[in-house]
């Protein structure tokens, strides 16, 4: 059809002529109401970024010399946050001299890593920034 008829027919029905595929040959166009074909656009974008999934970051804190009982509790915490989805950002912050001690930072994160072998896995390996060294674990998938 061409673009005259489509307009005046677009015009007798009291309704927008909307262009939908510019890139096809020919053109493909629409005769609808155009506030409501928008409406229509927004409320689709909407339900995609509804429906999107949300990622979690939980961040847990340790210091070079974290004692066991505190690392256990920390460790049953991660595996809940793994478990429920979650992302788990686990840092050691040096303060002051305790960043000479770097090898005790490594070391507990990687006995960290290790006893969550189960529930995650290493998205990002142990690296210091500034006075925290950081290790960012995600959830393993459920089969």
């Amino acid at each position: 059809m061409s673009i005259n008829d489509a307009l005046s027919l677009a015009d007798e029905m009291e309704l927008d002529l909307v262009e939908i595929s510019p890139n096809a040959d020919p053109p493909v166009c629409k005769v609808v109401d155009y506030q409501k074909f928008l409406y229509q656009q927004k409320k689709k974008q909407k339900e995609i970024k509804a429906n999107a999934a949300k990622i979690v970051v939980k961040e847990i804190r340790f210091g070079p010399n974290t004692d066991d009982h505190d690392y256990n509790f920390k460790l049953k915490h991660a595996i809940n946050f793994l478990e429920e989805g979650a992302k788990v950002r686990a840092y050691v912050f040096f303060k002051g001299r305790s960043i000479l001690f770097k090898e005790q930072g490594e070391k507990l994160l990687a006995r960290f890593v290790n006893d969550l072998d189960d529930y995650g896995k290493v998205d990002q390996m142990p690296r210091l920034e500034g006075k925290r060294m950081i290790i960012i674990l995600s959830p393993k998938k459920k089969k």
